[in-house]
């Protein structure tokens, strides 16, 4: 690994530039430090649903391995021409969306976030992974990013959904249905 930093301000961002990994400056919203930053949100939305106490331990584990996940896709989006996710990741989340999906019921009604605080917690998570998607999404249009990048994200998205749908069940016995005629 390499020099851990010993000093966390380091003024080189006072300018309103930021360096990416390959040491280049560029500035602070641009399109790349949006795609990274919003995977940094996920992550830490993620921290949140990983917070709560009531988590089953399978839940616990596959987010937890997403989380080093985003990390890792974090870094590749910081460091121009780096690759880190491949699709081994994304055949990992579709076995976990499967295992998780399969004793669900079939949806019939448009489910709206709520049904406890941890499942709350993940349709936030879904809902920023989904940006990071459409950020990853505008700075492929620009710039050469592999499309696994998108692919995790777009899976991620679904995987969180249904964990939502699942912690709805573990915390209050059922999900927030929308009703048109309410």
């Amino acid at each position: 690994m390499g020099n851990r930093l010993s000093k966390i301000y380091t003024r080189t961002g006072d300018d309103g530039t930021t360096g990416l990994g390959d040491g280049s400056r560029v500035a602070k919203d641009s399109i790349r430090v949006e795609a990274y930053g919003t995977v940094d949100e996920a992550n830490s939305a993620i921290g949140l649903v990983l917070a709560a106490q009531s988590l089953p331990d399978e839940v616990r584990t596959c987010l937890t391995e997403v989380q080093h996940d985003l990390f890792e896709l974090g870094g590749e989006l910081c460091i121009p021409g780096h690759t880190a996710v491949s699709q081994e990741f994304i055949d990992r989340l579709e076995a976990d969306l499967d295992k998780f999906n399969e004793d669900l019921p079939m949806l019939k009604e448009f489910i709206l976030p709520g049904g406890g605080p941890a499942a709350a917690a993940c349709h936030l998570a879904r809902t920023i992974v989904r940006r990071a998607e459409r950020r990853v999404g505008t700075l492929a249009g620009v710039e050469a990013i592999r499309p696994e990048a998108g692919k995790y994200l777009n899976r991620l998205s679904d995987l969180i959904f249904v964990i939502a749908r699942v912690l709805a069940r573990v915390e209050s016995g059922q999900e927030v249905l929308w009703n048109r005629k309410r």
